[in-house]
């Protein structure tokens, strides 16, 4: 019989997308037939699914941990922040339209019918399948119409193993209190939890292991290490960017402004571990640095929103001061749409309908309209001839003079994007398109840097087995199992 087990945090950030990810790996090297699913996420790191849907990124990276293409049905609400009190809403990988938090908070409940539907195609091809929740059961304040953690559990029928972040401290208040929060019929889903991210010696917790079963009567099923090799994996969210550290050393300076409602930040993943590569994520705040070789426009939620925040933290002024020593500028999805004349959104899909002043760096004006390109692709940079392959993912429609001058040139016999007269600023729609390996180390050649020749994939691939290996030795995953139904 298909089995179901979720693990719910303590709070957002406990690391229940990494740990999911690598249980789904370890319990395929088992010899399982495993599935991932989310409820619900938020997060504007997204993939696309071969269905033509999207997801949130961290669902497709734990598809992959279990040898099998992402599926909408594996995270069936993506909630994608286009403001500080507003999301847009998919469904089954579909945009079902935006709603302010209030509004998506009287209507979540709504969605259970789907998301238990999705459920069950996943346990229906599988042996197990593994359930991730989002922020914590304790926001009891949330608790009414949920999906995403206790409310699902409950309709599903699910058990919870509860993680706690002991690198943040107060695991053990977090824990017990999430205990004395929910009620009793909760805690009778919980069957024991985890504590993650431990540095040094786990034997020097098994004190607060005891005083968590004794307040709770809930088993320990281990102690997690810190687990570096997450390093070397794609973030769930923005809330990895708060940590984020410049590799010191690399002769190539990138620099890359940190919008407000910044996209698939992933796409630098690739960049971030070639040795002789310098990335860094440039908080608001601070300037864009100026021995900066290359600058790079991310994608975003809402562009026209983030042309303001850019304009706002000076880094217009930065560019163009990067522009006129030489320096190089390139820009993704959102990212190249700021970089032209203009971008109008006549209908409001990303907020307020209205157009702004772009960047001018391209001879292109961008509309934003539907539907919505959430495509696989593949094809050639123009100008090396190295072959790319990514995801688009945008509603935009871009033209104008420098369009003559593609960055690519796709499969499917279109092209995509723009190169400026001098070849020194360049965009397009493509994202993941640093994860091929030939395309990047022409990239980085053609900008003076050394290349590491090491294959981003298996980077991926060997850094889950290698977190796999390190579950197997720290957490009971046969009383996992054991508890699974």
């Amino acid at each position: 019989m298909p089995r179901a087990i979720m693990l719910q945090g303590t709070g957002s950030d406990v690391g229940k997308s990494l740990l999911v990810a690598g249980l789904c790996r370890a319990l395929v090297r088992r010899g399982l037939t495993v599935r991932p699913f989310k409820p619900q996420n938020m997060s504007n790191n997204a993939a696309v699914t071969a269905d033509g849907g999207e997801i949130g990124r961290a669902q497709a990276l734990q598809a992959r941990a279990c040898g099998v293409a992402p599926s909408v049905h594996m995270n069936p609400v993506l909630l994608k922040p286009q403001s500080d009190v507003g999301s847009q809403v998919v469904v089954r990988g579909v945009v079902a339209g935006t709603a302010r938090a209030g509004d998506y908070q009287s209507r979540k409940g709504q969605l259970l019918p789907t998301v238990l539907d999705s459920f069950e195609r996943l346990k229906a091809e599988a042996d197990v399948v593994v359930v991730e929740g989002a922020g914590s059961p304790a926001e009891v304040n949330l608790r009414a119409g949920d999906i995403a953690n206790m409310g699902f559990a409950t309709a599903a029928g699910v058990p919870v193993v509860l993680v706690g972040d002991i690198d943040r401290g107060g695991v053990i208040a977090s824990l017990v209190g999430t205990h004395a929060l929910i009620p009793p019929e909760e805690r009778a889903l919980v069957a024991g939890f985890l504590i993650n991210k431990f540095r040094g010696d786990v034997r020097l917790f098994d004190g607060g292991l005891s005083v968590i079963a004794e307040r709770t009567g809930w088993p320990s099923f281990g102690v997690v290490p810190w687990l570096a090799d997450a390093a070397l994996l794609p973030a769930e969210d923005a809330v990895a960017l708060d940590t984020w550290k410049t590799r010191s050393g690399g002769r190539l300076r990138v620099a890359v402004p940190m919008l407000s409602r910044i996209a698939n930040f992933d796409d630098f993943d690739p960049l971030a571990q070639e040795p002789d590569v310098a990335l860094s994520m440039v908080p608001r705040g601070q300037p864009l640095p100026g021995d900066a070789d290359l600058v790079i426009l991310p994608g975003s939620k809402a562009t026209i929103a983030d042309l303001a925040v850019l304009r706002a933290q000076g880094w217009d002024v930065d560019l163009t001061a990067h522009r006129r020593r030489g320096g190089r500028v390139l820009g993704i999805c959102g990212g190249y749409q700021m970089l032209g004349r203009r971008v109008a959104d006549p209908d409001g899909i990303e907020g307020p309908p209205g157009e702004a002043e772009g960047l001018g760096l391209l001879d292109v004006d961008t509309v934003l309209k539907g539907p919505k390109v959430l495509e696989e692709a593949t094809g050639t940079e123009t100008l090396t001839g190295a072959a790319v392959a990514g995801y688009e993912m945008h509603m935009g429609r871009t033209e104008g003079a420098d369009r003559a001058r593609p960055m690519l040139t796709l499969a499917n016999g279109q092209t995509d994007g723009a190169v400026s007269a001098d070849g020194r600023v360049m965009g397009c729609y493509l994202h993941g398109l640093f994860g091929a390996d030939g395309f990047r180390a022409a990239f980085l050649t053609g900008l003076g840097a050394e290349t590491s020749g090491q294959s981003y994939a298996a980077t991926v691939e060997q850094a889950l087995d290698r977190i796999a290996a390190r579950l197997e030795e720290h957490v009971d995953i046969a009383a996992l199992l054991a508890a699974a139904r």
